[in-house]
C-alpha cells in the first residue's frame, strides 16, 4: 500500500498556488502528502517555474517530505492521483478582460462569472474541465475533482450532467469571507460562528447566523446597515446596502448580490472603473506582476502578504479543509457546490447547488434547508435556468440555445442587446470556443 497522498494541481501556475501549498503544509499532520504535481499549458510555463520554484522552497523551509513536480503533461501527472485541484482561466486574463470590457460598450455589467462574461467564462471552460475528466475517468479513476474555476456552479453543473465523475466538488471562498465578516462584525472568533448557507455559486443567501448555537440574525443585519459594513471582496465595489432592503430581506446577501440589486449603481461603478483605472482584469494583471517579481526572489520561502491583494483570501483554507475532511472522514460542516439531492426543494435533484455540507470520507451530503425563501427563490431558480442552459451551450455549440442563455440571465435587458453582445463576444473568444465554428466551417 502507498505512503502518503498525490495531489494534482491543473492550473499549477496561477498566482494563488501559494495560498494552497501553505495550506498543505500547515495541515501535513493530518493530510501526508507525499506527491504534489503542478501542471500548466504551455503559454503558463515561465510562471509555473516561477511558482513551481516558490513551491519548492516553501516545503523545504517547512522540513517536509512533499515531492513538488513540475509538468506541462497533463495525463502525466494524473496517473494514480487521490486528489485533483483545478484552477484554470481559458485564455488567461485577456479573455477576461474581453468579458469585463464587451458587454460595456451595451450598457450591460461585464464582470468576470455574472451576466455576458460569466457565460462566456462558463463556454470556454466547460470543454476543457469535461477533457480533464475523461482523463481522470481513465487514469485516477478514484480521485476526487475538487474545482476551484470559476464560474464554479456553472462548471460543477457541467461535470454532474455531461461527465461519468460522480466524486466532484465546486468550492468558492464567498461563504468563508462571509462568515470571517461576520465574525468580525460581531467581535467575535470565527470557530463560534455558523451561517446557514443556501443558494447557488455566487449567488448564496446566509439564512440564519448562529453564535453558541444561538441565532443572532438580527443582530447581523442591523450592524450590516451600518456605513461602511456591508460585506465585499477585492474585486467588487463595496457600496452600502439600503437598510430597509437588508431588513425585508431578512438574510445575508453575498457580495455577488450587487450586481442583481443595485445593477445601476454596479454599472456605473464599472463604466468609471474601465475608463479610469482600467477593467478588473486589466487591475489584476498588475498585481500578478508585482506577484510574480516577489515570487522569483530566490530568498522567498512563504506566501508573501501582497497575494491578499489578489482577491482570494480563505482560499487555501476552504481547499485544504475539504480535502482534509474528505481524506480524514471528518464530518465537519461546510458550504460547497455538490448536487442538491434534495437539499433546496425549489431546485431539481440533480441539480448543482452552493450548501451546507456534512464533509465524509463519502463526500459531501448536503444538509436540508427546504424551501428558499419566497423573496430570494425566483432569482435563485433563474439563475439556476441560466447555468444549466449555459452548460447546454457549452457542450453542444448550438448558437439559438447560447442566445436563449444570455438571454434569460437577469443582467441581460433584451433579446436583441443579447444577440448584439452574443455575436461580438463570439467573435473575440473564437479561438477557444470552436464548438461554435466547427458547423460553420464545415
Amino acid at each position: 500500500m502507498k505512503k502518503g497522498i498525490k495531489i494534482v494541481t491543473i492550473g499549477g501556475g496561477s498566482s494563488y498556488t501559494p495560498e494552497l501549498v501553505e495550506g498543505f503544509i500547515k495541515r501535513y499532520d493530518e493530510l501526508p502528502i507525499r506527491e504534489l504535481w503542478l501542471v500548466d499549458i504551455p503559454a503558463g510555463q515561465e510562471k509555473l517555474n516561477i511558482v513551481g520554484n516558490l513551491a519548492k522552497r516553501m516545503v523545504e523551509k517547512a522540513g517536509l517530505p512533499i515531492e513538488v513536480h513540475l509538468t506541462l503533461n497533463r495525463r502525466e501527472a494524473l496517473k494514480n492521483a487521490d486528489f485533483v485541484t483545478t484552477q484554470f482561466r481559458v485564455g488567461l486574463l485577456d479573455a477576461r478582460a474581453k468579458d469585463e470590457r464587451i458587454p460595456l460598450k451595451y450598457n450591460v455589467i461585464g464582470q468576470e462569472t455574472n451576466g455576458p462574461g460569466g457565460l462566456f467564462k462558463g463556454l470556454r471552460t466547460i470543454p476543457v474541465i469535461l477533457d480533464i475528466c475523461k482523463d481522470i475517468e481513465e487514469l485516477c479513476p478514484n480521485a476526487w475533482l475538487v474545482n476551484f474555476t470559476n464560474p464554479a456552479g456553472m462548471v460543477t453543473e457541467a461535470v454532474l450532467r455531461y461527465s461519468n465523475i460522480k466524486k466532484v466538488v465546486g468550492l468558492c471562498n464567498v461563504p468563508v469571507g462571509i462568515k470571517m465578516q461576520t465574525a468580525t462584525l460581531l467581535d467575535v472568533s470565527p470557530e463560534r460562528v455558523h451561517i446557514d448557507f443556501a443558494g447557488l455559486n455566487h449567488m448564496v443567501f446566509g439564512l440564519n447566523v448562529y453564535v453558541d448555537g444561538v441565532s443572532v440574525l438580527d443582530e447581523v443585519i442591523e450592524k450590516m446597515t451600518n456605513p461602511g459594513n456591508a460585506m465585499t471582496m477585492k474585486n467588487i465595489k463595496a457600496i452600502d446596502w439600503e437598510p430597509d432592503f437588508l431588513r425585508g430581506l431578512h438574510a445575508i446577501p453575498c457580495p455577488y448580490h450587487r450586481y442583481y440589486y443595485k445593477t445601476s449603481e454596479m454599472l456605473e461603478d464599472e463604466m468609471r472603473a474601465a475608463n479610469e483605472e482600467g477593467t478588473r482584469a486589466e487591475v489584476v494583471k498588475q498585481v500578478e506582476k508585482e506577484l510574480f517579481e516577489l515570487y522569483k526572489d530566490p530568498n522567498l520561502a512563504i506566501k508573501p502578504p501582497q497575494l491578499e491583494k489578489r482577491g482570494g483570501a480563505y482560499y487555501s483554507d476552504a481547499a485544504c479543509n475539504l480535502i482534509n475532511s474528505i481524506y480524514n472522514d471528518k464530518r465537519d460542516i461546510q458550504p460547497v457546490n455538490t448536487r442538491n439531492n434534495g437539499a433546496i426543494a425549489s431546485i431539481p435533484d440533480d441539480s448543482a447547488v452552493e450548501v451546507n455540507c456534512i464533509i465524509t470520507k463519502d463526500g459531501p451530503k448536503p444538509v436540508s434547508v427546504g424551501d428558499l425563501p419566497v423573496a430570494v427563490r425566483g432569482l435563485v431558480q433563474q439563475i439556476k435556468s441560466f447555468e444549466r442552459v449555459a452548460a447546454e451551450a457549452a457542450v453542444t455549440g448550438d448558437y439559438n440555445t447560447v442566445l436563449l442563455a444570455m438571454t434569460i440571465n437577469p443582467l441581460v435587458p433584451s433579446d436583441k442587446i443579447g444577440k448584439q453582445i452574443l455575436d461580438e463576444m463570439l467573435e473575440a473568444h473564437k479561438e477557444y470556443l470552436p464548438q461554435f465554428f466547427k458547423a460553420v466551417e464545415a
